[in-house]
């Protein structure tokens, strides 16, 4: 049978924790999160899009700056998306991410990277258009660069084999 649809093929993207990731073609970009958060924008003009994964909010000293930090990566993110030719007006952002599980940890890293993405966003003049966030869950985040559509599932544990490259039976 001919595949009739006009759509392009996506590729697909693993996005490991401390990474950005931005493509001009249609790419599903996955990534699972726990406390950290990622945040996938979309161009709705040129319908590209890309998604950050950071695990902490803030760093201050410029000389250790990585997208591990949320003030690096969504900053970082924004301003590749507008050296692909993106206009902050035409981005919409989704925040996914961000849990907090009181048993494990004291501190709400997860809600700190949540406040961190959100206020850079509205600095940056970038709109909010949904967010999952918060919570004791991890999840599983699949990211369509092409129709911005984001799938996420929601799970209490995070395993081993949830992260690429799969080494055992999923």
């Amino acid at each position: 049978m001919e595949n009739v649809s006009n759509s392009p093929v996506a590729q697909n993207y693993f996005l490991k924790p401390g990474f950005i990731y931005v493509s001009t073609k249609p790419t599903m970009i996955s990534t699972v999160v726990g406390s950290c958060v990622a945040v996938c924008v979309f161009d709705r003009e040129q319908k590209i899009g890309g998604m950050n994964h950071f695990q902490f909010p803030v760093i201050r000293n410029s000389k250790n700056a990585t997208a591990r930090y949320g003030n690096v990566a969504v900053s970082t993110l924004i301003d590749l998306m507008i050296n692909e030719g993106s206009k902050s007006e035409h981005l919409e952002a989704q925040i996914l991410g961000g849990a907090y599980h009181p048993e494990i940890v004291d501190r709400d890293i997860g809600r700190e990277n949540i406040d961190v993405a959100k206020k850079i966003l509205a600095k940056k003049g970038v709109r909010l258009a949904s967010e999952d966030v918060g919570g004791e869950k991890g999840r599983k985040i699949v990211f369509n660069t092409n129709t911005n559509e984001v799938a996420v599932v929601k799970v209490d544990k995070v395993r081993q084999e949830d992260w690429y490259p799969y080494e055992t039976k999923r």
